[in-house]
């Protein structure tokens, strides 16, 4: 039955994603002659140059993944015997992970930037068809990223049950799906973070502060780069991420269940964690079918912020219902003995969980409550006392959800154990399809008031996308909390999977190897970040000096007259992003594997365990900081201290462009060191005990 239940919910999603496509597809670009052909020029730009950096970035990608999969292949073929062409079983669930993640990309990609230029067009009409169509542009994204992620992970998990016979090992073959959907994530993360900042300081910085031109000005040659930044980096790049994280809890969750002869005994309730994600698409599909906003009622953060809390309580409901119909009643996990109602409250755990990290980032990140509204106070003195507020605002918003998440952790392992926990991170992620509904609306949103400005429409069309994109501003906050708590929980289901698969019990944290292990691990995270925030230094270096060189040679470019070159910066964050994505990369992948290879799995088990636990913090210290320089910035932008082109303005600029790599690059890029490190130790963990023992056997250790 669950099976049937998962290709159904799969298949629904694929035709919501289908019928929101058309819908979006159907609106037409109307106007004048010259308006429409403005319209297709900004949009076509926008989208070539999207489309550009993404073929760029993913023959990259492709070729890394290759060779990859080649290590995969004789790694893994090497250290198993049983079954025969295991290599060539994890090889091909890598691959296949991969491939899926970056379709999904491709797709989510191509109609958001076919949704930006409409939903302005019909912001002329106002703001109720202009949210229409910008949700419905990315709910494309989420129902067919969902979709496609579910399809594949139970295609991939039928096919190795039937291929072999020992079902432990047929489950870890399909985690090699969560591998590549994680190792696609890490580069469109890295990658488009680094392309949409460099755009957007180098835009901020000359255009606004030194210039003192408006925000997406036609005038400013960094303008395409910022707006194509804004899809590369929040639509791509948040959707690689949190498909690796369904993908990963998901495969985690398997690997667990499978050493559960009662789990492994029953199909329906083996393939139960995908089941939980596969119902997660009709709850959201009824919950987006509520959003509405009317031109009487236009509240569109409400509108937004309800769809979580909705599909939240319709999930508890359907999961109250779905557990008791497909789990087994009990069944017994390293001695402890869990009943379905212990399943239950771990999932509970993880869902209402994510909710509470939600709001408790919309409340340090939005300025309508007091914390963003102090930095903006604090910017009446400068820009250095606004970078002060905000670092203290960042540290001390991290409390409630780390919190939060250790009490998740500690609820879902005293209920369940190392499932429980996997079961708390599906549980957090399994309304993906609304979260990431919501996040690209924003993207959308945001190009649609560039588009307005450059196009240069009448001030109500640039009004009405502001509130669009001020309530997206503040979701999308909302859904870095969200994809942080996913990635922890994810990373911690992972790291059990990993004990499991390793056949280690207990840590023994005064062992001085892993001790030193989780020392070493606790390092990572900051050296991550200082690789990602220098990158995008120096790529907004480059895009400065090409800014301010355009603006003194280009003749009338100040009046108007005058045509700044987009393609040029576009070219320069391209660059920049391909070139600086290479070295946190290969941190990423090859800190585990050699690690683990020189000084053993426990040692391994130890790092992994330092760099989560730094991680979390820096994560949600950096995404909060930087959201709320964002929005004390736009407080101020409403008339407050003077308003814009106001010293205090100035100072406020300054700190949300400091804020930019913080929470667009460093801090949600470090999502997938979190997982990706875990789910690297777990696929390779025969390989890094054989290499161990025989580097031992040669020193004669």
């Amino acid at each position: 039955m669950a099976v049937y239940m998962i290709y159904g919910c799969a298949t629904l999603a694929l035709l919501a994603a289908l019928i929101y496509a058309r819908k979006v597809m159907a609106v037409t670009i109307e106007g004048k002659t010259e308006e429409i052909n403005r319209f297709r020029e900004i949009s076509g730009a926008i989208e070539e140059g999207a489309m550009s950096f993404l073929v760029s970035e993913y023959k990259y990608v492709a070729l890394f993944c290759c060779g990859f999969a080649v290590l995969i292949y004789f790694a893994l073929g090497y250290v198993h015997t049983e079954p025969d062409f295991a290599g060539l079983y994890a090889a091909a669930s890598f691959l296949m992970g991969a491939f899926t993640s970056s379709i999904a990309a491709f797709m989510g990609m191509h109609i958001a930037t076919k949704g930006n230029v409409r939903t302005a067009v019909r912001a002329r009409s106002g703001i109720a068809p202009a949210f229409t169509v910008a949700f419905q542009s990315g709910a494309v994204m989420g129902f067919g990223l969902s979709g496609l992620a579910v399809f594949g992970l139970i295609t991939m998990a039928l096919i190795y049950h039937e291929l072999i016979p020992d079902i432990h090992i047929a489950m870890e073959m399909v985690t090699g799906f969560g591998l590549g959907g994680s190792t696609v994530a890490l580069f469109g993360r890295v990658g488009g973070g680094i392309f949409t900042k460099a755009a957007d300081v180098g835009a901020d910085l000359v255009g606004k502060v030194e210039a003192g031109i408006p925000e997406d000005d036609p005038r400013n040659p960094a303008v395409i780069a910022d707006n194509v930044g804004d899809n590369v980096g929040d639509i791509a790049g948040m959707g690689a991420d949190l498909f690796g994280s369904l993908a990963e809890a998901t495969c985690a969750a398997l690997v667990i269940g499978a050493s559960a002869a009662a789990i492994a005994g029953s199909s329906d309730a083996l393939y139960y964690p995908i089941l939980v994600s596969a119902i997660g698409i009709p709850v959201c599909l009824v919950t987006a079918l509520m959003a509405r906003v009317t031109e009487t009622n236009q509240d569109v953060e409400k509108t937004l912020k309800k769809q979580l809390v909705i599909s939240t309580v319709l999930m508890t409901v359907a999961m109250w219902f779905l557990t008791h119909e497909v789990m087994v009643d009990e069944f017994i996990l390293n001695g402890q003995t869990i009943s379905r109602n212990n399943v239950l409250t771990s999932l509970l755990a993880g869902l209402w969980g994510g909710l509470i990290i939600g709001f408790v980032t919309e409340y340090y990140t939005s300025h309508s409550y007091r914390p963003v509204r102090e930095i903006a106070d604090a910017s009446k003195t400068g820009s250095a006392t606004n970078i002060i507020y905000g670092l203290s605002l960042g540290y001390k918003s991290s409390v409630i959800p780390v919190i939060v998440i250790a009490l998740v952790v500690f609820l879902s392992w005293y209920s369940a154990g190392m499932y429980g926990i996997a079961m708390a991170a599906i549980g957090m992620i399994s309304t993906i399809a609304v979260g990431l509904t919501i996040d690209a609306y924003g993207p959308v949103s945001d190009n649609a008031g560039g588009i307005a400005e450059m196009c240069e429409l009448e001030a109500q069309v640039r009004e009405r996308t502001d509130i669009l994109d001020a309530a997206g501003n503040t979701t999308a906050a909302i859904g870095k909390g969200f994809a942080i708590g996913s990635a922890v929980l994810t990373g911690l289901a992972l790291f059990a999977a990993f004990l499991t698969s390793s056949g280690i019990e207990t840590l023994n944290l005064l062992s001085p190897v892993v001790f030193a292990g989780m020392l070493a691990g606790t390092t990572l995270p900051m050296l991550f970040t200082a690789q990602t925030m220098r990158a995008v230094g120096l790529a907004a270096f480059a895009m400065i000096e090409e800014v301010r060189h355009q603006f003194r040679t280009i003749p009338g470019i100040m009046e108007g007259h005058g045509r700044p070159d987009y393609k040029r910066c576009v070219a320069i964050s391209t660059t920049a992003a391909l070139r600086e994505m290479v070295a946190p990369g290969i941190l990423v992948v090859l800190s585990p594997l050699l690690f683990g290879i020189l000084f053993g799995i426990e040692a391994l088990a130890g790092m992994l365990a330092g760099a989560i636990g730094v991680g979390v913090v820096m994560a949600v210290s950096s995404s909060n900081a930087g959201g709320a320089w964002d929005n004390a910035k736009k407080y101020i932008e409403t008339g407050v201290h003077g308003g814009k082109g106001s010293d205090t303005h100035k100072a406020a600029v300054v700190g949300d462009t400091v804020g930019d790599p913080m929470k667009d690059t460093s801090g949600p890029s470090l999502n997938i060191l979190m997982k990706l490190m875990a789910i690297i130790s777990l696929v390779f963990a025969p390989f890094i005990q054989a290499a161990h023992s025989w580097i031992e056997s040669i020193l004669g250790m």
